[in-house]
């Protein structure tokens, strides 16, 4: 790959100066500010080489850089080997951010183009206005990699369904109803909305235009008496047109949103989150229309799960334990028998999953990752990284499902072979901060902030962390990663995950601890919120486990472990063996008793 990067870099930079741009940006997005992006909007793997899911690229006449974080530092320096391309790593002492790299690089009547689309209208706005102070404009109306990139996938045109109301609890209808109170209390003519999970659970359907997210390509616009579904229509079969139409849903071309845009009457108030809104879009307004920048209305009533939904999670959590379970036995008793890799054994676990009734496909890429490549808390296998995995040590699954009971996401380490100590003492401390957090009982109003301690207290008191999140909120086969619940010791602005607990979030619940070089260590399940009593001092919340599926037992160390640890992992093995152990073979099911038996 990296021999044709500058060649398709010189194409670039003969375009940039045809068009007097300095520096072109080139961000992982595509138009909806969506985590995972298409083939058709992979720009920056195109220019670069790199294939991670976060990076951004800046090209000038003399140089070229790629931006992204830890969790992709080896996989970046091995791809970029021989493209020219600079790796600047996110976060590292004296590593500038794209932003200060930008400022400093560029000078007075220099110009920085970039893609509006594929940029948020509140990223665009901060870098007008720290570029502006040096005389440096901003042109945002080209998509210059689209004019080199010749065999470009089009962009994905995947078939919509309709998701029935067993599965969501709630009618598009209902949905609807109280959505658009919302946005009349916001004293909004119109309602903008971009993001592609946020519109799917509005009408209650599903398409699969992202890898992974059961999402369709659209723009919507919430009208007094009417939705406007900026779309592909021939995504949509006749049956689901029909329904959306009943709802007073229309479909119009999918890039027809900025000709609406530029018509909007003059003095309208339009609500939309800049944040997620793409720059151009934004720009398309006429300037005597009041933008409303808020939180979009969508976000905190997806977050809270139906009844319906959480029960039916239940159910999905079930069934992905099943498969999960078999995972762990079959990996047990075969490794060091057969050969085994980490993409092979990824392979093992989705024909499992395959299996279940109503799976959709998996919920993001497979994490199987063996040995120090557990140390890189991100690490996915590719052909080029793949190694065998041996009779000895740690691997480390974390992976999930899409069913239409609802979206699962799990995190093993599971003993291969001898292990030392030490790791035995860091699984320990891992887990017990797991079940610690799980078990958490606290007053109504609490977030994410308030209770992450319990997940790092045992890391903490011997000196130890480790640098991520210890939990993100999770859609309803919907995206795996979801706003704004989550866990963190500290507010990290830019996540928008530390919201108040409400009954019906589901949370996953994740601590680890990783040595470079050696090995890593993550156990992972999700939550459901749940009301516990109401005293006098108000109501109390707190979890319930929905995945089900056994820790390794192999390397707990029970002496670490209070009477109260040990009573909620004994506790948590019970249920796993109850709920799960009917689905096994009568093999499986004697392993099972065994790995879930009380310590």
């Amino acid at each position: 790959m990296s021999n044709v990067i500058p060649e398709r870099l010189t194409a670039l930079r003969s375009l940039m100066k045809e068009k007097g741009m300095d520096a072109y940006l080139i961000p992982t997005d595509d138009f909806h500010a969506s985590e995972y992006v298409g083939d058709h909007f992979k720009c920056r793997k195109y220019m670069t080489g790199f294939t991670g899911s976060a990076g951004t690229a800046v090209v000038m006449q003399d140089m070229a850089g790629l931006w992204t974080d830890g969790r992709y530092f080896i996989q970046a320096e091995q791809q970029l080997a021989g493209s020219t391309v600079t790796l600047f790593k996110s976060g590292e002492p004296d590593v500038p951010t794209v932003h200060e790299f930008l400022v400093k690089a560029l000078k007075q009547g220099q110009c920085l183009g970039f893609d509006g689309r594929t940029v948020s209208a509140k990223e665009a706005q901060e870098l007008a206005d720290k570029l502006g102070k040096n005389g440096v404009t901003i042109s945002c109306r080209e998509d210059l990699v689209g004019e080199i990139w010749t065999d470009r996938p089009a962009l994905s045109c995947e078939p919509v369904m309709e998701l029935d109301v067993k599965w969501t609890g709630k009618s598009r209808e209902e949905k609807c109803r109280e959505i658009r109170a919302a946005v009349k209390e916001k004293g909004a003519d119109y309602f903008v909305l971009t993001s592609l999970d946020d519109i799917v659970w509005l009408l209650n359907i599903r398409g699969g235009d992202v890898p992974c997210n059961p999402v369709v390509l659209s723009y919507l616009v919430m009208e007094e008496d009417e939705i406007l579904l900026f779309a592909n229509e021939k995504a949509f079969p006749q049956e689901v047109k029909d329904a959306l139409a009943r709802d007073g849903v229309r479909i119009l071309p999918y890039n027809d949103i900025y000709e609406w845009a530029s018509a909007v009457e003059e003095d309208r108030k339009v609500l939309l989150c800049k944040a997620k809104v793409n720059s151009r879009l934004v720009e398309s307004f006429p300037e005597s229309v009041t933008l409303l920048d808020q939180e979009n209305v969508t976000l905190l009533p997806k977050a809270i799960k139906t009844p319906v939904e959480v029960e039916n999670e239940r159910v999905a959590h079930i069934k992905d334990g099943v498969a999960v379970t078999k995972f762990i036995y079959w990996l047990k008793k075969n490794v060091g028998k057969i050969p085994m890799t980490e993409i092979s054994a990824g392979e093992y676990l989705d024909n499992l999953r395959a299996q279940q009734e109503n799976f959709m496909g998996n919920s993001f890429d497979p994490i199987i990752s063996y040995g120090p490549h557990a140390a890189m808390n991100h690490y996915s296998a590719t052909p080029e990284t793949d190694v065998p995995i041996e009779a000895e040590g740690f691997l480390l699954a974390d992976t999930g499902g899409q069913y239409l009971e609802g979206t699962t996401d799990v995190t093993r380490t599971i003993v291969m072979g001898p292990i030392s100590d030490e790791q035995k003492k860091y699984f320990t401390a891992v887990l017990r901060g797991t079940m610690n957090l799980a078990a958490a009982k606290f007053r109504y109003g609490c977030r994410g902030i308030n209770l992450d301690y319990l997940a790092r207290g045992p890391l903490w008191e011997m000196g130890q962390d480790f640098n991520h999140g210890t939990g993100h909120g999770v859609g309803y086969f919907l995206n795996v990663h979801e706003g704004p619940n989550g866990f963190r010791w500290k507010i990290v602005p830019e996540r928008n995950d530390s919201a108040v607990f409400e009954e019906g979030m589901i949370t996953s619940d994740e601590p680890g601890y990783y040595v470079e070089g050696e090995y890593g260590i993550r156990h992972e399940n999700l939550l459901v919120c749940k009301k516990a009593e109401k005293t006098s001092f108000g109501q109390f919340m707190c979890f319930e486990h929905l995945t089900m599926v056994p820790f390794d037992l192999e390397a707990v160390d029970p002496e670490q472990m209070n009477r109260d640890e040990r009573a909620l992992l004994n506790a948590y093995h019970a249920d796993v063996y109850e709920k799960i152990s009917p689905y096994l073979e009568e093999e499986e099911r004697e392993w099972l008793k065994e790995a879930t038996r009380a310590i």
